[in-house]
């Protein structure tokens, strides 16, 4: 989900520029010139199309990923970080590269030795990422922490995915939507079946375009979420699980956990299976509708809880024995993880429609998965509970 806004997770999108349509109804690569941007940037382009009196082709322009052999203090432009002070955009950015320290100092040490791979990348228009992979570890299977932060300008086509629907401001004017995101978005999965996947996201988003200029005036909203999708349900790990969200949740608004879990169950529904991907968690996005301030301190608290929410749980499981058979299952559960990103999670998708860097886009899916035809697990086995727990979803607490 997923970035991919920018939505599922920010570390999947990517900027670009917008020209005018193609007669030819192929996309053509453009370089760019822009005032106080570096001119004629490397690009790579991906053709779009979308409703607006007829069909209309346009060429999106991506701005190429530079790779850095240093982290920078900061991926923002000078402009704000001249604001860093009071910058939201600042603060959301120290937030998620502390998170992404924490969870990956914690990640390291539950796999006894093993250590993430850095790449460290940079856009010449402003921003950038840190993608952190942990792979064939001695606990994980694969691990990825991603953060990043995104100048760019959208197509209504990516705007749309980039948002639900409902949430497009009606006074969104037609044309390209200047854009800002940053968050961290990261999906880890342990080799054992019995020490469960684990997703987290959070978000910052803005929009913004000058008075009467094309595109949609300045709007901003959080998302993100935590979510466990397990292969075998230790009841005693959800309600923990489940629990540390509701802490969070509840420091802020008693009425977010009971929301934000709905949301969750709703949101991760393959629809073509008829069953949720996993034991659900908190879920939302496009979050504007309390004070700013506030949802920062709350998107801060909820990053902070994955330590606690997760860590205890795979100390207890990374090490329990395993059969083939459950082994098997884990994999045919991965295999339903693959295809709700692929098919219905909205930040793989809204990397994918803008070009987005495929090894951060792609790095949620697990190492291995397994399908098997018409496979139905025993009536009242172990499987069988997970996926009733995944069609009927349960309150753990």
């Amino acid at each position: 989900m997923p970035c991919a806004s920018i939505v599922s997770a920010p570390s999947y999108a990517i900027p670009f520029s917008f020209s005018s349509t193609s007669t030819s109804g192929r996309a053509s690569a453009i370089t760019l010139t822009k005032r106080r941007w570096k001119p004629r940037i490397e690009t790579r382009s991906v053709g779009f199309k979308f409703q607006r009196k007829g069909v209309v082709r346009a060429t999106v322009s991506i701005e190429k990923e530079t790779p850095e052999a240093e982290r920078p203090e900061t991926f923002l432009r000078g402009v704000d970080e001249a604001h860093s002070g009071s910058s939201v955009r600042a603060r959301f950015e120290k937030m998620i590269r502390e998170a992404q320290d924490s969870v990956c100092n914690a990640i390291e040490a539950a796999d006894g030795g093993d250590q993430f791979k850095e790449d460290v990348w940079s856009r010449p228009g402003g921003g950038g990422g840190i993608s952190r992979v942990l792979q064939d570890g001695a606990v994980w299977e694969k691990a990825g922490v991603n953060v990043s932060v995104v100048y760019g300008v959208m197509p209504p086509d990516a705007y749309r995915a980039a948002k639900a629907a409902a949430a497009i401001s009606p006074d969104q004017k037609p044309g390209p939507v200047p854009f800002f995101a940053a968050g961290i978005s990261s999906v880890l999965h342990p080799k054992n079946p019995f020490a469960p996947t684990l997703h987290f996201n959070y978000r910052y988003f803005e929009t913004d375009a000058p008075k009467d200029a094309p595109g949609a005036p300045r709007q901003w909203w959080f998302g993100g979420g935590t979510d466990l999708t397990p292969a075998y349900i230790f009841e005693e790990d959800v309600k923990h699980f489940h629990s540390t969200q509701k802490r969070a949740c509840d420091k802020f608004d008693p009425t977010f956990y009971p929301r934000f879990k709905k949301w969750c169950d709703d949101y991760f529904y393959i629809q073509h299976r008829g069953e949720r991907r996993g034991l659900g968690g908190i879920f939302f996005d496009d979050l504007n509708d309390y004070d700013q301030e506030m949802l920062l301190s709350f998107a801060t608290e909820c990053a902070n809880s994955v330590i606690p929410a997760y860590i205890p749980i795979i100390e207890k499981r990374k090490d329990l024995p395993f059969t083939e058979h459950q082994k098997a299952w884990q994999q045919l559960r991965r295999g339903r993880y693959v295809e709700f990103n692929l098919v219905y999670d909205r930040g793989t998708t809204f990397g994918l429609k803008t070009g987005g860097r495929i090894e951060s886009i792609l790095v949620s899916l697990p190492l291995t998965a397994r399908w098997e035809y018409d496979h139905k697990p025993e009536e009242g086995s172990e499987e069988w509970k997970l996926l009733d727990a995944c069609i009927n979803p349960k309150e753990w607490i």
